[in-house]
């Protein structure tokens, strides 16, 4: 009796190894798609917005951006006036902190951003600098508004 029951322990644990064997190995391959997936999206991380007819260009250079910028709501979704209004609050809150480098770290805000309420740089680059901010405090944990 004790010997049938060691076999069948025996062929328990053979069969949780097994399973959990086969269940590593595919979660791996879903984290090797999902790793060549951020790696082709930090390579393409550089954008460069530029409306030539009111000679205004927006470059932005961040990891991860343009892989989260592919989530969010499509061009058209929000009115240029509405964003407007939050860029220039988010840019006078950003560059209020760039003048700030002993209470705000100095690697999240370099240098300031050169943005005239007065000027209308068209709907593309309100659209990438509001999808920027909104990317930026979301990724550091900061909230400009």
């Amino acid at each position: 009796m004790q010997l049938v029951y060691i076999y069948t322990m025996k062929k328990i644990i053979l069969s949780i190894l097994v399973i959990a064997a086969i269940i590593g190995c595919s979660s791996s391959r879903k984290d090797t798609n999902n790793i060549k997936r951020q790696k082709t999206a930090i390579a393409n991380d550089t954008i460069r917005i530029a409306n030539d007819s009111l000679e205004y260009e927006i470059t932005i250079i961040e990891p991860g951006f343009q892989f989260w910028l592919s989530s969010q709501p499509p061009r058209g979704y929000y009115a240029q006036s509405a964003m407007e209004i939050t860029n220039n609050m988010r840019v006078i809150e950003y560059n209020l902190r760039v003048q700030n480098p002993l209470r705000y770290d100095p690697t999240l805000y370099p240098w300031r951003i050169a943005y005239d309420n007065k000027i209308d740089y068209g709907y593309e680059v309100n659209y990438m600098l509001h999808n920027y901010f909104l990317f930026f405090e979301q990724k550091y944990n900061q909230r400009l508004l």
